[in-house]
């Protein structure tokens, strides 16, 4: 008798924690909080293929030449500055030391024709161009007085143009250098002192700053040797981007090449562009007065990269930053599929296993690495729809074992294609995602408050 009012105690305990609204809450509010932790997991495995895709681009760079930024020329001459000392009894002491005056180019203009690539590495592409570039500047005959130097404490002997270039590796023929018509010969150097060190423009700043270049000594001996008329020609190679820095009083710089995505960036925009499937073209018009340094100044006095400008090459890789945002709301996908599931529960009657829930969950989770593996081969958009497709058909197949008819299982097919499909044109228009998401959960709680009225919460 008594085993037997055990046994009853059992089954009503049993069927109590099965049918009880609360219980059943609970568990499934636990469930979705077990099941934060292997979403994290694939953001953070998402994060980490994007940081491989960055690495693949600074390797392939190394190997063949980094994001290229063109600043110069610049006439450089050097000149005695003197300071006087008083040391008292011991008289005046004169202090003497050579610095060097920077002039910057009343007109430039350059002309570059570039051809851009794609380099593989396993399922990676990186952009990488070659150029050819021309460059023509007019500088007129350096004003010392502004500067408080006296014409007897220049250095016309030393006299020098720098072209600064980001990375010498990239210079594919030797350049043709040519100031007053007279070809000249330029080297190496690592010390232009045009800017300031600032971070690598792969990682989204600016341009890059210039300490490397080329250094053409001129054949002057006095003042009246000056010519300000110099032409440069040569072809360079580089990875992602083309910049420049906008030295002239007045800088015009044209480009054109056969790359149908161009991204314009940097502190200036073009004011004229023609973008076509075959290619771009396009051209820069800056005045001085756009610019944040002045013609010309003492070394250590000025930063010429704060102004850089130019095009990107860069290969479109937003199926990482796509996929991410859609992990994102992983979270979400997880507690509408579990709300409709309870929802028929206590609607129909039909009770559904905290394993069962566990599997649907573990399949909206594993759906994340199948988007993110495939759109790396077929990109982002198709990627996506073959993901939720499948995922759709497998959670789908299972629900037939436990849900009573084909329809209900027709009706928890349809609720996640349109929770995929709501996602996806969240993802599609960045402008008008919080807006669009902010309406469509509004939307989704009006209509579970809607088909929840008539259930009756505390009877358990």
């Amino acid at each position: 008798m008594e085993t037997q009012n055990t046994n009853n105690l059992l089954e009503k305990f049993n069927n109590w924690m099965k049918e009880s609204i609360s219980i059943k809450l609970a568990s499934i509010g636990l469930l979705v909080l077990i099941l934060l932790v292997p979403s994290s997991w694939i953001q953070s495995l998402m994060e980490e293929r994007q940081e491989r895709a960055l690495s693949v681009t600074d390797e392939v760079a190394d190997k063949w030449a980094r994001a290229q930024t063109i600043t110069g020329p610049v006439l450089v001459i050097p000149f005695t500055k003197r300071e006087k000392i008083d040391k008292g009894k011991d008289g005046i002491e004169i202090r003497e030391w050579t610095e060097r005056a920077f002039f910057l180019p009343e007109k430039f203009s350059s002309n570059g024709k570039v051809k851009p690539e794609k380099l593989h590495r396993g399922i990676f592409d990186v952009a990488v161009y070659e150029s050819n570039i021309a460059i023509s500047a007019l500088f007129k005959l350096p004003d010392f007085e502004k500067l408080g130097v006296s014409e007897m404490d220049v250095h016309w002997k030393e006299s020098s143009f720098l072209l600064g270039l980001s990375d010498l590796r990239g210079i594919s023929s030797n350049p043709t250098i040519l100031v007053g018509g007279a070809e000249l010969t330029g080297e190496p150097t690592n010390n232009l002192g045009l800017s300031k060190p600032t971070q690598n423009s792969e990682n989204g700043n600016r341009g890059v700053a210039n300490e490397r270049g080329i250094l053409v000594k001129l054949p002057w001996l006095v003042k009246d040797d000056f010519k300000g008329d110099v032409k440069v020609n040569f072809q360079l190679r580089g990875s992602s981007q083309l910049f420049f820095a906008p030295v002239g009083k007045t800088t015009q710089v044209s480009l054109e090449g056969p790359w149908p995505n161009p991204s314009f960036d940097g502190m200036f925009l073009p004011t004229k562009r023609d973008i076509t499937e075959s290619g771009f073209k396009a051209q820069w018009n800056i005045l001085h007065y756009n610019r944040p340094f002045s013609q010309q100044w003492i070394e250590g006095d000025q930063n010429v990269s704060d102004a850089n400008f130019g095009v990107k090459f860069l290969i479109p890789v937003d199926q990482y930053q796509k996929s991410i945002r859609t992990a994102k709301y992983g979270q979400l996908i997880i507690l509408l599929t579990f709300i409709a599931l309870f929802m028929v529960e206590i609607m129909k009657k039909i009770w559904i296993h905290p394993f069962q829930y566990i599997l649907i969950g573990s399949a909206l989770i594993i759906y994340y690495t199948l988007l993110i593996s495939v759109s790396e081969h077929i990109g982002y958009n198709l990627a996506y729809a073959l993901s939720s497709l499948a995922t759709v058909t497998l959670i789908s197949l299972y629900s037939l074992t436990f849900l009573e008819t084909r329809k209900l299982t027709a009706l928890l097919s349809t609720l996640l294609v349109f929770f995929y499909s709501f996602i996806f044109v969240i993802i599609q228009l960045q402008d008008y995602s919080l807006l669009l998401g902010s309406i469509g959960l509004f939307l989704i709680i009006s209509i579970v408050m809607y088909f929840s009225k008539n259930v009756k919460w505390y009877n358990e």
